[in-house]
């Protein structure tokens, strides 16, 4: 199998599919990788690094673009995808459930093509679970911005001139990115809350050495599972957040549900009890935002509140970022590579098939071909 690395091209975009030590593992398996020339620049990875493990270096990209299979971090733009061979496959982010653009070019140009979001969370797959990988790049960055925008110390400092309290964090949502923030603002010195709607995670927060924030909204049903809340619980319950949100220094949101709005945790009413100076760091700008002020990638301040809706954190940590990435992709390429190194897709394994989007031109997916379908329709 000949795999290829394109330069990404999207706006901000610094990370690269794979690092020079992961070439040299598929080299050892009998893969052979081509990237274009440049493309590792924004990681700080030259080309002779590429070429020292053994890596092709493609003065263009239509080169590239012509490997068996051609991985990328970011969905590749409409004139990319007409690059793809005939028999030539696609890994990468494709954001499947929004990207209806790239998921109809992907069809019209007959591609297969692979979402690495796409991928089942099963354990199985975790070496290949490049949502987490990089979630967990986003809640360490979105923490140090917080540190950045707030104009007190994140420790306890106790001085001849007196005792500094240390300063209070909340994060919402204990996912992956959440976890990681909770994690480095305690290292940092913080008092650190954790809040999720789902109270199995409040173990997870509080192995952090992090406080669970109990709203007092019960909602355990039968046989272990949470139960839909009542309208008036659920006003209740974002009541209950918005009184506490009053109380902290710095509050990070990671709650994003794939394909949907980010929903509204932090309301006007929360930010405009904020003490001033206080920071939100909001993950969820890219859908809409979990803060009702946030404007997605921009930094705002509203009631001497700094409100920062960053867009696409872990390419701002590229050197890093890159490496996870391409061990996840490292991993399915490892999958889809037979005893030879030739590229052999086993459509009956179910992460092979989980994570196809499109088959030869055919959308696979049931929530791409709701998102296209959904694009062509009439307003």
């Amino acid at each position: 199998m000949r795999v290829g690395v394109p330069t990404e091209t999207a706006a901000g975009e610094r990370r690269v599919a794979l690092v020079p030590d992961v070439v040299r593992r598929l080299g050892a398996k009998d893969i052979d990788v081509v990237i274009q020339a440049g493309a590792g620049a924004g990681a700080l990875i030259p080309d002779e690094q590429f070429t020292d493990a053994g890596a092709a270096v493609a003065p263009s990209a239509e080169e590239v673009w012509r490997a068996d299979a051609v991985v990328k971090v970011a969905p590749p733009s409409e004139h990319e995808v007409t690059g793809l061979g005939a028999d030539s496959v696609l890994i990468g982010f494709l954001a499947p459930l929004t990207g209806a653009r790239t998921i109809s070019a992907l069809a019209a140009a007959r591609a297969t093509a692979f979402a690495m979001e796409a991928i089942p969370r099963i354990s199985r797959a975790q070496s290949m679970d490049a949502l987490s990988s990089q979630s967990n790049v986003a809640g360490y960055r979105a923490t140090l911005l917080g540190a950045q925008h707030l104009g007190r110390f994140y420790p306890m400092l106790m001085t001849a001139a007196g005792t500094i309290p240390p300063a209070k964090v909340l994060i919402l949502g204990a996912g992956v990115a959440g976890l990681q923030a909770l994690a480095t603002a305690r290292r940092l010195g913080a008092q650190t809350t954790g809040y999720d709607v789902r109270p199995e995670v409040a173990e997870q927060v509080q192995s952090l050495g992090a406080t669970f924030l109990d709203l007092g909204v019960e909602a355990a049903g039968e046989g272990g599972y949470a139960r839909e809340l009542t309208e008036e619980e659920r006003a209740q319950q974002q009541q209950a957040l918005t009184d506490a949100i009053k109380g902290f220094d710095v509050v990070i949101t990671t709650a994003l549900v794939p394909g949907r709005p980010a929903p509204k945790l932090v309301t006007a009413e929360a930010v405009r009890g904020m003490r001033p100076g206080s920071v939100i760091v909001d993950l969820a700008g890219e859908a809409g935002g979990n803060c009702e002020l946030s404007e997605a990638g921009e930094v705002v301040v509203r009631h001497d509140v700094k409100i920062d809706a960053p867009l696409n954190l872990p390419a701002t940590m590229p050197e890093h970022a890159s490496q996870l990435y391409a061990r996840n992709v490292q991993a399915l390429l490892e999958l889809f590579a037979g005893e030879d190194g030739a590229l052999e897709l086993d459509f009956d394994d179910e992460i092979v098939a989980g994570a196809c989007v499109v088959r030869e031109g055919e959308i696979v997916n049931a929530g791409a071909k709701a998102a296209v379908e959904s694009a062509a329709a009439p307003s």
